[in-house]
């Protein structure tokens, strides 16, 4: 009698992994099963037993993907720093075009004489006339006693041939945002791939938690069985120990898959940009098709929207710029020039001086620096259309290498379900065997383990699956 519960209890270990075969279903998040609930009231009738983290994020807000992803690009510190970026970028431009206004300067120097200033006339120096005889008269010196004073200079330079440098400066500029704006692409992009893998990795292990639980709770039961077979003389106690030992690996699979769905769903939260405390649960995601996608297609795609290759090809007007930049070095500086001077002097002097003008500033000879400093731009142009044939390789490689790694992956999901059958088989005939008393209890639970090792492959495939495309949508340069 006791043989035929056995039985019946290995026929229903297949339940668990038939359950758990399909990643698209929502997971049950739960601890690891624990005492009975009569014998936790009988150690403790007067304090509940505290709730246990799963429990609280069994109590969070369902998160799902296309939510998750939106939340990323809202919120992920990462890309609110390129968004800034971008930002200071248009700063940096609207700067630049303020340099073609006139330049309005002020200096005030309040100070205290410390000296006095003494002016000397000697005999004559104004002239010497018949009337008067010379003045002055005898040599005279006029002084400035110490005190308080001011020195003011005010200028207002409108520059001339300063104009056209100004305008490649803006220019460049100009593509130096479209640059930012390429980065900040990047940046969602890498973020999406990496909230997308995250997401599928706690499907994953949801699922797998659900599944090893289900098997501590058949492995007890089995336990239970096993130990009266024992009792009894039906069975021998090595039997029993491989049932123990198979419980406390099933037991320890499930703490170590509950630590890893908790680090998980903490890195996921860093990604969205909040509290890595923050409970929720994630919602099953549609199981994925084959794509019907063209290598050729992809690749052309690929190599017009990538935003790496977008930026090298921007590098290259930058380094263009940067040439004509350092070639207008050679231009004089020529600008229009009104000044206003009240210098510190003596109270017999000026002291209210204005002019207009034209100034004229040029770096005669300079020792070569200017040339230099042009021969190094024209070979930072060289790198630049270097950087864009690398980079258009790069796409290439990256596409070909993510859309053979999809394939592989759609492969291996179908040869990962062929396993599970055969395995699942396996345990069938391996439970009518024992049933018949041509197995051994070690045999069945050796064919349990293999269908559990077979049912985590299959798992696997279809998360390697989904990684794999969310790595081909990003190799494509999509940005959703």
């Amino acid at each position: 009698m006791i043989r035929v519960l056995v039985v019946c209890l290995l026929l229903a270990l297949p339940a668990w992994a038939e359950e758990a075969a399909s990643l698209s279903r929502p997971a049950a998040v739960g601890g690891t099963p624990g005492w009975p609930l009569d014998l936790v009231q009988r150690a403790d009738p007067v304090r509940a037993a505290p709730p246990s983290r799963d429990d609280a994020e069994d109590a969070g807000d369902v998160l799902g993907l296309e939510e998750a992803v939106t939340m990323a690009l809202d919120h992920n510190r990462l890309v609110q720093n390129s968004t800034l970026d971008v930002a200071k970028s248009g700063n940096q431009l609207a700067s630049a075009k303020t340099q073609r206004l006139p330049q309005l300067q002020l200096s005030v120097t309040p100070a205290y004489l410390a000296a006095p200033i003494d002016v000397k006339f000697d005999q004559g120096t104004l002239g010497t006339f018949p009337s008067t005889g010379p003045i002055p008269a005898q040599d005279t010196t006029i002084r400035t006693n110490p005190g308080f004073l001011a020195s003011v200079t005010a200028s207002v330079t409108q520059p001339i041939a300063q104009l056209y440098k100004i305008g490649l400066t803006i220019d460049q500029l100009g593509v130096a945002r479209d640059m930012s704006r390429q980065d900040l692409r990047t940046q969602r992009q890498s973020i999406m791939n990496n909230v997308k893998q995250a997401y599928y990795a706690i499907l994953q292990s949801q699922s797998a938690l659900e599944a090893l639980q289900e098997q501590v709770a058949s492995n007890r039961e089995l336990e239970r069985v096993v130990t009266e077979q024992v009792a009894q003389g039906a069975a021998l106690g090595s039997d029993l120990l491989q049932v123990k030992a198979a419980l406390a690996q099933a037991e320890y699979n499930v703490a170590s898959t509950q630590h890893t769905l908790a680090s998980q769903k903490e890195q996921l939260n860093h990604l969205l940009g909040r509290d890595p405390e923050t409970p929720f649960k994630v919602s099953p995601v549609p199981l994925v098709t084959p794509m019907e996608t063209d290598l050729p297609v992809a690749r052309e795609v690929a190599l017009r929207q990538r935003p790496e290759l977008q930026k090298a090809t921007l590098q290259i007007s930058y380094a263009d710029y940067d040439v004509r930049i350092k070639r207008a070095q050679f231009i004089p500086d020529l600008s229009l020039v009104f000044k206003y001077v009240s210098p510190v002097t003596s109270d017999v002097l000026p002291k209210n001086i204005a002019y207009v003008g034209v100034q004229f500033d040029w770096d005669i000879w300079d020792w070569g620096k200017k040339r230099q400093d042009m021969t190094q731009s024209q070979r930072a142009l060289e790198q630049a259309r270097n950087s864009v044939a690398e980079t258009a390789s790069q796409v290439t490689l990256d596409v070909n290498s993510s859309f053979r790694k999809l394939q592989d992956s759609q492969a291996f999901v179908t040869v990962a379900r062929l396993n599970r059958d055969a395995a699942r088989e396996k345990l069938r005939v391996a439970i009518n065997q024992y049933r018949q008393q041509s197995a051994l209890l070690k045999d069945v639970l050796a064919a349990q383990a293999s269908l559990g090792q077979a049912e985590d492959q299959s798992r696997q495939a279809v998360l390697s699956l989904w990684q794999a495309r969310a790595n081909f949508e990003k190799a494509v340069g999509g940005d959703r």
